[in-house]
């Protein structure tokens, strides 16, 4: 990469970043580490994390498999992060809280689905895991299947490189439409 291009990619990617930490109240401090020490590896991994067909499987099921995964390696930031990109894109606060506390009945048949998935797929418990992937296969189709899990992977992906490079460090409730929800701790 020229200089020339190196410095446009820069400057283009601290713009994304101060977007997004304006409009979602968070600090990005960890990813401005890697865009100063290599621009084109911020790139790429934001790309990475955008991989799943978000019209593959019920938005619901997507977050709720999305949130078990950031909540496996964040306890209070990126969990919040991800519930306001959820808000943002139209997701039920009352889904989204009930997610977060683990509370299934709550959540939703929907929700719940990918939910339990989710937590047994991270568990690698593979007699709880492999029904529930029929079922998804069965409700919504192979895409689904393929979209959820990339939800699972992109999820952990911002909190583990946080906590890698030194950044994570600070814990937190979450708040879902002004009311605050303590986040079900999930073991990684």
């Amino acid at each position: 990469m020229t200089e020339e291009n190196e410095m446009f990619l820069k400057a283009y990617l601290s713009r994304w970043l101060d977007g997004f930490e304006k409009t979602f109240d968070y600090d990005a401090s960890y990813m401005r580490h890697v865009l100063r020490v290599n621009p084109a590896s911020l790139m790429k991994f934001a790309f990475g994390t955008r991989a799943m067909d978000v019209k593959a499987a019920p938005p619901e099921a997507l977050v709720a498999a999305g949130l078990v995964g950031t909540m496996s390696e964040d306890c209070g930031p990126c969990v919040q992060v991800g519930v306001d990109i959820a808000t943002a894109q139209g997701v039920d606060p009352s889904i989204l809280r009930a997610i977060i506390a683990g509370d299934q009945e709550a959540m939703g048949e929907t929700a719940a689905l990918a939910y339990r998935f989710a937590r047994a797929s991270l568990a690698r418990d593979m007699e709880t895991c492999d029904p529930l992937r029929d079922e998804i296969v069965r409700r919504w189709g192979d895409k689904a299947l393929v979209a959820i899990s990339l939800s699972i992977v992109a999820s952990r992906m911002y909190p583990t490189l946080k906590y890698a490079l030194g950044y994570g460090k600070a814990c937190s409730k979450v708040t879902v439409a002004g009311e605050t929800v303590a986040p079900l701790k999930l073991a990684a």
